[in-house]
């Protein structure tokens, strides 16, 4: 059986997308990685191993995983602006620290859309998912 990262980079090549030693790279670096890193944080651990590489090649590295629906993007708040990226594509809500930023995934039993009164206050608008966001503290950060 296939591990994800080698999963990932088959179907990206399926995707029309040439594999090359950077993208290789990005994705074996994020397959596993669950705390949900930035495309700037993934830049900086890589920068040493790939200094000509660009911060372009990984964002957009990330994006075209995120399109091919192998990835997710998650903006956590209103005045988020760097994406974090999921490689986790199972059902599943988040637990962000506000501290320290940590996000955690948290696992769900099913892949049905809860019954949402917005279905049904807005005419015609049907529910395809849930995402929920639980904002607090981590077990460190109330420590502290």
């Amino acid at each position: 059986m296939k591990n994800r990262a080698d999963s990932m980079l088959a179907d990206l090549k399926r995707a029309g997308l040439k594999l090359t030693p950077q993208r290789i790279a990005i994705v074996r670096e994020i397959a596993d990685d669950l705390t949900h890193p930035t495309a700037q944080a993934l830049f900086e651990r890589l920068r040493t191993t790939f200094p000509t590489m660009s911060f372009a090649t990984v964002y957009n590295t990330l994006d075209a995983l995120a399109g091919c629906g192998l990835m997710g993007k998650l903006a956590l708040g209103p005045d988020s602006r760097a994406v974090r990226f999921d490689p986790n594509t199972e059902v599943h809500h988040h637990a962000v620290c506000d501290g320290c930023g940590s996000v955690v995934d948290i696992p769900v039993e099913t892949d049905e859309p809860a019954v949402l009164p917005l279905a049904a206050t807005l005419k015609g608008f049907r529910v395809l998912r849930e995402e929920r966001t639980y904002r607090g503290l981590c077990d460190r950060c109330s420590r502290s």
